[in-house]
């Protein structure tokens, strides 16, 4: 017992986009894609071209006879009736009959469709259709129970009472998105609301054993990591279950669609402020569901995916693809990426931190009193919805994405070893172990956060570009890139829709670079782009009010020597002849900003950190006339690495923070 309590105890403490459209089918469904491109009838109106026809990535997770029809954006509620009705007569016609299965008219318009593969042809066709993507499964991201008792033994009841979090998160809701829950069992009794919702696909097989105990092992473990009495992250959070995935931890895309709706509603009829939306599953990539988890987000709820159980890149995977959901990866009790057989943590940039997900001892559905370990970035999530819910307790207004930037503030930085994952898994994997603010820092008011976003690797053609964004809520303070092989031709940074972009261009003979945005958070923060007039001219900050945060430059003609950043009276980005340069102009209550310089002639890597109290907005690389791979941030410094075997690197670093507050001007005597 004593070795259970400790073990516990230890785990608690410790507390992973690639969009795959009709394109990419394998020989055996050409078929339907045939039928729609030889199908001779044009759209019903030639103002809008055919609709997409979109299919998992995963053949083996696609539901073939099962079609999610989403209308455009603007579109009235009424058109999806209509849209039906023109869909049903065309059918007929040809001998087809098809059967509705579910309508959305929440964060999308659309229904679901069980019909012939032969249909298809005539549904794209039909006006106000932007897509029709085939259903497709979603799995519940534990290892399955029967593994996972080989690897460890069934725990017991903590006796542990050192955990003591800032708070019990107790003024938040986490919608568990999972099967059933085992509501009498000790550890969340009390603590657990079993909605009224339900849509689940029937078991595989004929010969299926649907015991409670089975039916309620994934969700009744969940349910407890979150807020079990003893082994919960967040013990005062109430878990409202909305069950999506049956007996087998099986679901599909559609059902998840039409739990989110139901979620929608809910919080429309009875707003809540702190809201945690938990889905421990992943499917193949589906733009729906992402779409959906995309309008949960903006609508104010933190929502927190798995990043899947297939030792792969999460951004093949959804909802661990959305940018806006916060992915959580899986670590065991030595802080190695978690590992069960052939599988293991997925990775990569589309994960966002990780958090404890093997061997976790949590409530067992074996009976209500019983305890058990399992291993999945199922239980990493929980992990963080907990650690989410206590920053929600402490802050109720705190929107999603400074949630997000609370967790990767107080994270532990490069205690992860990546050495395994390849060169550019490692570059975009973040080293960040998630763990429980201190009490008196629950808040995100006084303090800059930022973080690096990185963005897939562009092509390898000359000028091939990459691009990476921020989220809702942030401002992009710096931009820079970095090429494996230090052949890029630079930056800009643009402004599409309202939004900045971070773009980072590829050199001729060079092998891809990436762009990585710095993204921060901060009360009152509004910062601008402003471009050199010319090539070869500075850009410059305008007014006294906005700080230089970050300097990007591009070569039309060379690989790229770096833009310099420059503070004082001219608050500008330095360039040579033929580059230009963009500045990024930051204002905020008693901001401030500072360059730190660290240039060395005899070092292949050159680090330049901020100091306490400081953080890093921009990361730059000076050339001496050697090959640079890139400026790199990570936490709160700047690494600068030159090509193997070439020294000479040099880095500066824009340090910002709230200084004291600004004293209101006096009148002259």
């Amino acid at each position: 017992m004593h070795r259970t309590s400790v073990w516990i105890g230890w785990a608690l403490w410790l507390c992973a986009s690639l969009a795959v459209s009709a394109q990419d089918y394998p020989e055996d469904d050409e078929m339907i894609l045939d039928l729609i491109r030889e199908d001779g009838t044009q759209p019903e109106t030639g103002a809008e071209p055919a609709a997409e026809f979109l299919r998992c990535n995963k053949a083996a997770w696609r539901m073939p006879g099962q079609y999610l029809v989403m209308l455009r954006e603007g579109t009235h509620e009424s058109h999806v009736q209509r849209t039906i009705r023109r869909l049903r007569a065309k059918a007929a016609r040809r001998g087809y009959l098809l059967e509705i299965l579910q309508t959305y008219s929440g964060a999308l318009r659309g229904f679901l469709v069980k019909m012939s593969s032969d249909v298809l042809h005539l549904a794209v066709k039909l006006p106000h259709i932007q897509y029709i993507e085939e259903d497709s499964s979603i799995f519940a991201q534990s290892v399955p129970w029967n593994l996972q008792r080989l690897l460890q033994p069934h725990g017991g009841t903590s006796e542990n009472t050192t955990y003591r979090p800032p708070n019990d998160g107790g003024m938040a809701e986490v919608y568990l998105m999972d099967g059933s829950v085992q509501s009498s069992h000790r550890e969340v009794e009390g603590r657990v609301l079993i909605t009224d919702f339900n849509n689940v696909p029937e078991e595989d097989g004929v010969r299926v054993h649907r015991q409670a105990s089975q039916c309620d092992s994934h969700g009744t473990h969940m349910a407890g990591v979150v807020s079990g009495s003893d082994t919960g992250v967040a013990r005062g959070a109430g878990v409202n279950l909305v069950r999506v995935l049956n007996c087998q931890g099986k679901g599909t895309v559609s059902g998840a669609l039409a739990g989110m709706e139901y979620i929608r509603a809910t919080l429309l009829a009875r707003p809540v402020n702190a809201v945690v939306i938990l889905l421990p599953f992943v499917g193949g990539f589906s733009r729906s569901l992402n779409a959906a988890c995309r309008d949960m987000v903006a609508n104010g709820a933190v929502v927190i995916a798995a990043a899947g159980n297939y030792r792969d890149d999460a951004c093949l995977y959804s909802p661990a693809s959305e940018p806006e959901v916060i992915t959580v990866g899986a670590v065991n009790s030595a802080d190695q990426l978690m590992s069960q057989g052939a599988g293991g943590t997925n990775f990569g940039r589309c994960v966002d931190l990780f958090a404890p997900g093997d061997d976790i001892v949590s409530a067992s559905s074996d009976c209500s009193t019983c305890f058990t370990p399992r291993s999945g970035t199922s239980q990493a999530a929980a992990h963080a919805a907990g650690i989410a819910a206590v920053i929600l307790s402490s802050n109720q207004n705190a929107s999603p994405v400074q949630v997000l930037q609370m967790m990767l503030r107080y994270s532990i930085s490069n205690a992860i070893n990546l050495l395994h994952l390849s060169e550019s898994h490692r570059l975009t994997t973040p080293n960040l172990l998630a763990a429980m603010p201190p009490a008196n820092n629950t808040t995100t008011s006084g303090e800059l956060l930022c973080r690096s976003v990185w963005s897939e690797r562009s092509g390898v053609t000359n000028k091939d570009k990459a691009i990476s964004r921020c989220r809702q809520g942030e401002e992009m303070m710096g931009c820079s890139g970095y090429a494996t092989d230090g052949v890029r031709m630079g930056e800009t940074i643009t402004v599409n829709s309202g939004q900045m972009e971070c773009a980072a261009y590829n050199g001729p003979g060079g092998k891809g670079v990436y762009a990585v945005a710095r993204c921060c958070v901060m009360s009152g923060l509004q910062c601008q782009v402003h471009a050199s007039p010319e090539p070869g001219q500075d850009a410059e900050c305008d007014g006294m009010q906005h700080h230089l945060s970050g300097c990007t430059s591009q070569s039309t003609v060379e690989i790229l020597s770096d833009s310099r950043p420059h503070h004082g009276d001219r608050r500008r980005c330095g360039v040579k002849e033929e580059m230009t340069s963009h500045a990024v102009c930051c204002h905020a209550p008693s901001l401030e900003c500072k360059l730190l310089e660290n240039i060395s002639a005899d070092k292949e890597q050159v680090e330049v950190s901020c100091p306490s109290g400081w953080t890093l907005t921009d990361c730059n690389a000076i050339s001496q006339g050697s090959a640079i791979l890139g400026p790199v941030a990570r936490g709160n410094s700047c690494h600068v690495r030159t090509a193997t075997g070439v020294n000479g690197a040099a880095g500066i670093a824009v340090c910002c923070r709230i200084g004291p507050p600004e004293q209101p001007a006096t009148a002259p005597h």
